[in-house]
């Protein structure tokens, strides 16, 4: 019996790979964050999306704060309510995310890693896109929109 608890133990159960002292995994604060950025930026509630998701207001900041690892079915209904691609919530994972865990060796993905890349380059998918598409419907002078719209456009041209 005592045999068969320690090889559970030793199976993974407790910290998580890429954990630092066991606390939450990395990318799961990082997936979290992601979700609550567009969460607020779509002005919906914890409340609200936990709703929408069919779970509670609380299990919501549980996987806001990464303390909760969110399953592929769950980020797939999230990806739904919130209106964007489940690349969202891993959009900007950098080297300081990523850099303590291993990378698993590829298993012939010929051509997906070019696909990914070419989704990943595309600015309609970033967040900073949409920070300021909100930014320019924020102004309530039209005049003023119009404004903005063409010193972006000569600023761009010059570049």
């Amino acid at each position: 019996m005592e045999s068969t608890v320690i090889a559970m133990k030793s199976r993974g159960r407790g910290r998580q790979p890429g954990t630092r002292g066991g606390g939450p995994d990395p990318i799961d604060i990082h997936v979290g964050k992601r979700i609550k950025l567009r969460r607020t930026l779509l002005h919906i509630s914890q409340e609200q999306l936990a709703g929408d998701i069919g779970v509670t207001f609380q299990q919501v900041q549980k996987y806001e704060s990464g303390h909760n690892r969110v399953s592929a079915s769950r980020l797939f209904d999230i990806s739904r309510v919130l209106d964007c691609p489940i690349s969202y919530f891993f959009e900007d994972i950098g080297p300081d995310t990523t850099g303590e865990r291993a990378t698993p060796t590829s298993r012939g993905t010929d051509g997906v890693a070019e696909d990914a890349a070419s989704f990943d380059n595309d600015p309609m998918q970033r967040t900073e896109t949409l920070e300021l598409v909100r930014a320019y419907w924020r102004l309530s002078n039209a005049d003023l929109r119009q404004n903005v719209l063409e010193l972006l456009t000569n600023i761009s041209k010059r570049e």
